[in-house]
């Protein structure tokens, strides 16, 4: 069985060695980074399957480093350290799409449990995304869309976790500074008019079933009807 690989961005040198040693103890395989900006580079190169970030870091801090990464995936779980306690370090961390926080000083024990705990969720959420949508199957997984004909449409990240949001939606409004800030991170005109494209573009996969509709809401945002 391959072993899980984990991205730990961690300054404190000692500190960071310390939770590398621990985790591959626990059959973990561990790219330690030392600053936010060589965390970013390894993530693009590496693809973990989970993120412990410190918040406090030099060149780019935590916060900004998984902000960044939440740009090109919204399903990777983080999990953020901090000697910070102020709640609303706490508020921020979750907002910006944090899955756990975990405060200096702590023990390995229970940041091992927290990893253990994110990576099952994760599997379990991974193993249930396959939707049905009309004469569509959608593997939001594989980032596909399969029509009934067996025809295979290949959908770009982008468009896929749009598309995933407009399907939970179902016959709701999806408010678009909800979508916006979650899949561009701001909701200014720019990326207004770039998310129009992205629908444009989901409208034209999905033509050859014409009762699924993507509904315009004029200043509110989308629904998707079928």
């Amino acid at each position: 069985m391959s072993k899980t690989t984990i991205l730990l961005a961690e300054d404190e040198t000692a500190l960071g060695q310390i939770i590398k040693e621990s985790l591959e103890t626990r059959e973990f395989n561990v790219l330690l980074c030392e600053n936010g900006e060589e965390a970013l580079q390894v993530y693009q190169e590496q693809q973990p399957e989970l993120l412990v970030l410190d918040v406090m870091m030099p060149k780019k801090d935590g916060f900004t480093l998984a902000k960044e990464i939440r740009m090109e995936d919204e399903e990777i779980p983080i999990i953020f350290l901090t000697a910070k306690s102020q709640t609303k370090d706490v508020v921020q961390g979750f907002s910006i799409g944090g899955n756990d926080y975990l405060k200096k000083p702590f023990s390995m024990e229970e940041l091992i449990v927290r990893i253990n705990n994110l990576l099952n969720r994760s599997k379990v959420q991974k193993n249930t995304e396959v939707l049905y949508l009309g004469d569509y199957i959608f593997n939001f997984p594989k980032q596909t869309l399969q029509f009934k004909n067996n025809e295979t449409i290949q959908l770009t990240h982008r468009e896929a976790h749009l598309l995933f949001h407009l399907i939970n939606s179902k016959n709701k409004v999806l408010e678009r500074s909800f979508i916006l800030n979650k899949l561009w991170g701001d909701d200014d005109f720019f990326n207004a008019r770039s998310m129009d494209v992205f629908i444009s573009k989901l409208r034209k996969k999905l033509k050859q079933d014409d009762t699924i509709q993507i509904i315009n809401v004029r200043g509110f945002g989308y629904k998707m009807v079928f």
